[in-house]
């Protein structure tokens, strides 16, 4: 089963290797792209879970173009995981096997997240793409844009990624045009 797991100390393993699966490709919703030195290792790892504490808590000040958000790793349970040892799980691991990285942005408020990337942003690793992950973590992502307050929420995806499309249409998505080759949908919620 998809869930949003917060990240944790204990998740390390399956991270570094949903990281060394993207290799050197965009990890949307990971947030990483803040981290000046970033690797698949324990000192990144951490300077991540320090990322996400100061993000997702209102009370922080957060630097200029910067805004709260939560993130969360697209973990499958491990009843469900060991089905998929075959195809990019793991075996003989006894936690979730991480699939992706989610981000719910509380706010837009900066030209960047206006225009390219959104209330919400994700990437599904590449050995467990095509199998409903991301159209059921955007679901739980979107019930997390209501719990915080949301009403309405952009999403977008580059112009050619059909699939990404397709789920966020599945999940409401109405297209409000092409910018910058990104696709832009809103999601009332």
């Amino acid at each position: 089963m998809t869930e949003l797991a917060l990240p944790a100390s204990d998740l390390f393993e399956t991270w570094a290797d949903c990281v060394r699966e993207f290799g050197d490709g965009r990890r949307d919703g990971s947030g990483d792209w803040q981290i000046q030195h970033f690797g698949p290792d324990r000192a990144t790892f951490e300077a991540l879970l320090e990322l996400y504490r100061t993000e997702s808590n209102p009370a922080a000040v957060l630097p200029e173009g910067h805004v709260h958000c939560d993130f969360y790793w697209i973990v499958e349970s491990a009843d469900s995981a060991s089905s998929a040892d075959s195809a990019g799980g793991e075996e003989g691991r006894n936690g979730p096997d991480m699939v992706g990285f989610m981000a719910v942005r509380h706010s837009i408020e900066t030209e960047f997240l206006r225009t390219l990337a959104g209330h919400i942003g994700y990437s599904i690793r590449p050995s467990r793409r095509r199998r409903g992950h991301a159209a059921r973590a955007l679901g739980l992502a979107l019930d997390r844009a209501r719990e915080i307050g949301l009403d309405r929420v952009l999403i977008t995806c580059d112009h050619d990624n059909v699939g990404s499309a397709r789920v966020i249409e599945g999940q409401g998505g109405v297209l409000d045009g092409v910018a910058h080759d990104n696709r832009r949908y809103w999601v009332t919620l």
